[in-house]
């Protein structure tokens, strides 16, 4: 999104030619691809520790923090798998997209319109908000964990990027959308005339 986002924005005339359906699949396939081999990596060296007689995860759902948490044999390379995929794959990508939002911003503020700039800052700001929420909590929950573990926030920052991002994604799009804010707009002023 962020890649889409700067083409869109610092390359409009552009944009078709560079993010063409080639360029699309290519993307998503490295995503899933990288997301495979981390999920693998990780399954893998969990299946070799041995865990306790206790079966029972402090969490909320099965997150790998937790699950080491269980494991009576050492978690040594475990946690430096996990820092090392982070910085690899969370960091690198949150800093390509910090990279992205600034050529962005460097690129709207050189727009004379008033009106473009609202419009194109108002194109990013809904990704902008979601990935700040994912990354925030993403990165305090998996990049801190070999360093110090506090469960109970990691509960808190957990539900923070498991349960709200997705559920605040359709939300914060659609406010982008007309119809919807149209809407919303006549649902308000229908109960503002009920109360009068």
């Amino acid at each position: 999104m962020a890649y889409d986002r700067y083409v869109a924005i610092c390359f409009p005339l552009r944009y078709k030619t560079i993010m063409s359906r080639t360029a699309c699949m290519c993307l998503a396939g490295a995503a899933w691809i990288l997301g495979s081999v981390n999920s693998m990596t990780h399954t893998c060296l969990i299946l070799k520790l041995s865990f306790m007689e206790t079966n029972i995860i402090d969490h909320f759902f099965c997150e790998i923090p937790p699950v080491l948490k269980l494991a009576k044999s050492d978690t040594y390379v475990n946690d430096i798998v996990i820092v090392a995929s982070d910085v690899l794959l969370g960091m690198i990508c949150f800093i390509l997209t910090v990279i992205s939002y600034t050529y962005i911003i460097s690129t709207i503020m050189k727009i004379k319109s008033a009106e473009k700039k609202k419009k194109a800052f108002s194109t990013c700001a809904s990704h902008l908000t979601v990935v700040t929420i994912f990354y925030g909590g993403v990165i305090y929950t998996y990049v801190r964990p070999a360093f110090n573990n506090h469960l109970e926030a990691d509960k808190v920052v957990s539900a923070l990027y498991a349960i709200a991002s997705p559920v605040l994604n359709p939300i914060i799009y659609s406010l982008r959308n007309k119809e919807v804010i149209n809407a919303i707009n006549k649902t308000f002023a229908r109960k503002a005339s009920w109360r009068k």
